[in-house]
């Protein structure tokens, strides 16, 4: 294909192939009628945005919704927030290589000369910034009953409360949205800057999570991010782990350590740590995806002189374990696993 055929044309071809496209960049969906349904547009699970698989009542194939924060386009734009911060040529070079059309060179994810993130995504990331800011600290909320309920003490200024942040059940949902109380938790780059905000939808009668289709839910730029936990003191250690309670889980057991929460396997996988750490301890789930992403994971950082090692819990996730086991013995389990693995601490 000649590099001057319009970004209609490459949209079009896209649509045509849809799920294929869907099933490569969205592995994490799942396919519901004529739709594929994932989390949002960084590849999160759930089901608050829709892709249009097949052409249907004047309706193109290609075009998407995302109901939880109003955005919608066509695969080139859905593929440009795949991607994260890149150029439009560099979306356009991935697009032909899906099509078969160019080879497609990998982006270099650890470039520290990025492209700024286009207007849209800039929107997103200022609307989780101040999604953030109107959060207040959650020590005697709901969102602090959430996690005490599944045994987690390890919080930190990470985390906020809404008592009162709009939500809709789900994609089908033609009722105007409900609020329900959330908890909030920033995303962060490694200067320190909210690129995204995670928000977990609460029943406020029973103090789980709510009952809707997708209570978990991503505003922003996650890719290549993280929640982060500091521990107080400077070390060369980080444990990065999977879904948000498991990764404070593991905090709860391990509070001496820093850690940094990637919400997903895709974005376990695809965490750039921040200089100066030597070894990162990788706490995935106990499943295929998670190996998938820990391996992913190693490959990248071993390349570039990071150790990594592998915790893996008993059961499915680490607060299984945590409420299976206690936090003494998820403490003794963990730094086993850390010491048959080169680390020489204590186990204080």
């Amino acid at each position: 294909m000649s590099a001057r055929r319009s970004i209609a044309d490459l949209s079009t071809d896209l649509a045509d192939r849809a799920e294929s496209f869907c099933r490569q960049y969205f592995p994490e969906g799942r396919k519901q009628g004529n739709y594929w349904q994932v989390g949002d547009t960084s590849g999160a699970k759930g089901q608050s945005l829709a892709i249009r698989l097949h052409a249907q009542g004047g309706r193109k194939a290609g075009s998407w919704t995302d109901y939880a924060t109003g955005e919608y386009g066509d695969l080139i734009d859905l593929l440009q927030e795949r991607l994260g911060s890149v150029t439009l040529k560099e979306t356009l070079r991935e697009a032909r290589s899906f099509l078969g059309e160019a080879p497609c060179p990998a982006v270099p994810r650890d470039s520290q000369t990025r492209e700024q993130p286009d207007d849209a995504s800039s929107k997103r990331i200022a609307r989780a910034r101040k999604l953030f800011a109107a959060g207040k600290p959650v020590l005697g909320t709901l969102a602090a009953t959430y996690l005490q309920r599944r045994g987690i003490s390890r919080l930190g200024p990470a985390l906020r409360y809404h008592p009162q942040l709009f939500l809709r059940h789900g994609t089908d949902d033609a009722d105007p949205p409900r609020r329900a109380p959330t908890l909030l938790a920033k995303i962060t780059d490694n200067q320190g800057q909210i690129t995204g905000c995670a928000r977990v939808y609460l029943d406020p009668s029973t103090g789980g999570l709510a009952a809707i289709e997708s209570p978990k839910r991503i505003l922003g730029q996650l890719h290549g991010h993280a929640i982060r936990f500091w521990s107080g003191t400077s070390r060369t250690d980080l444990i990065v782990g999977e879904g948000l309670e498991n990764t404070l889980s593991v905090g709860t057991a391990l509070p001496e350590f820093d850690l940094a929460s990637c919400l997903t396997a895709t974005h376990l996988g695809l965490f750039i740590p921040p200089s100066g750490i030597k070894r990162i301890w990788i706490a995935r789930d106990h499943d295929e995806a998670g190996r998938n992403a820990s391996m992913r994971l190693r490959n990248q950082r071993e390349s570039l002189g990071i150790a990594c090692g592998d915790l893996v819990p008993q059961l499915g996730d680490f607060n299984d374990d945590l409420r299976a086991f206690g936090k003494d013995a998820l403490r003794r389990s963990l730094l086993k696993a850390m010491k048959a693995q080169g680390l020489e601490i204590g186990d204080g």
